[in-house]
């Protein structure tokens, strides 16, 4: 049997996206989900999709909220942290608002989820963040992105040292498909944007979450792994 089997693995973000993917991928290897995400209706469309999984409503802006799910929740295994809005837009026509709101999403949510879950976690267990390989590549619009996207990493590194023997490890994706483009893309843009970058990219092609939901499986079932970031990107950080 593998490690994951009877395992409870908490998916916060785990209602689309990577973190669907991620949250069905675990559950098909025995494990026991969570998942949790700021809207009860995509996290009863995620359980349709997944089957059978503990399913909770969570802002990670929030310090009691999280805190409170944790209490709730009692003792689990590993915490994937797959929450995150997303703001693109040109350094000087970003608001400084607009870039603490999106800081306040995905980093200091996923420092919150760590904070309060760390608790909580089987000493054997692991914490993967999720961050993004433009953490590594600069690229104009992506200056609050980057930022937000190292920071992690950096965490990921330092709580791997210091909540020892909990394993912390972070995924670094490249471009992959999710419905976050939606947010700020037509149809029509998004289709033109990916059929460009697929063209450079030495696999000639997008990311699917299912790919990320793998490597975040790698880090979780290997023990021996900890404080690395796991670049998923296609070659895009090659080209």
């Amino acid at each position: 049997m593998g490690i994951l089997n009877k395992s409870r693995v908490v998916v916060v973000g785990g209602s689309s996206g990577i973190g669907l993917a991620t949250a069905a991928h675990l559950a098909t290897a025995g494990a026991s989900v969570v998942i949790a995400s700021r809207s009860m209706a995509k996290l009863e469309k995620a359980e349709r999709h997944i089957g059978n999984v503990e399913k909770y409503v969570l802002d990670v802006t929030s310090d009691r909220e999280v805190e409170s799910f944790f209490q709730k929740l009692g003792s689990f295994d590993h915490l994937v942290t797959a929450s995150a809005g997303v703001a693109v837009a040109p350094f000087l026509e970003m608001s400084i608002a607009t870039a603490k709101e999106f800081f306040e999403s995905k980093f200091w949510g996923a420092y919150r989820l760590a904070y309060y879950g760390a608790r909580s976690i089987a000493k054997n267990g692991s914490i993967t963040f999720i961050s993004g390989a433009a953490s590594r590549r600069a690229a104009p619009t992506l200056a609050a992105g980057s930022a937000i996207n190292a920071a992690l990493e950096a965490l990921g590194r330092t709580l791997a040292v210091e909540l020892a023997p909990i394993r912390v490890n972070t995924i670094a994706p490249g471009l992959i498909e999710t419905p976050v483009w939606d947010d700020f893309m037509t149809e029509e843009v998004k289709q033109a944007f990916f059929s460009e970058a697929s063209a450079k990219l030495p696999l000639k092609r997008i990311g699917k979450p299912e790919e990320i939901a793998h490597a975040v499986r790698y880090v979780i079932e290997n023990r021996y792994t900890t404080g690395s970031v796991l670049i998923v990107d296609g070659g895009y950080l090659q080209v």
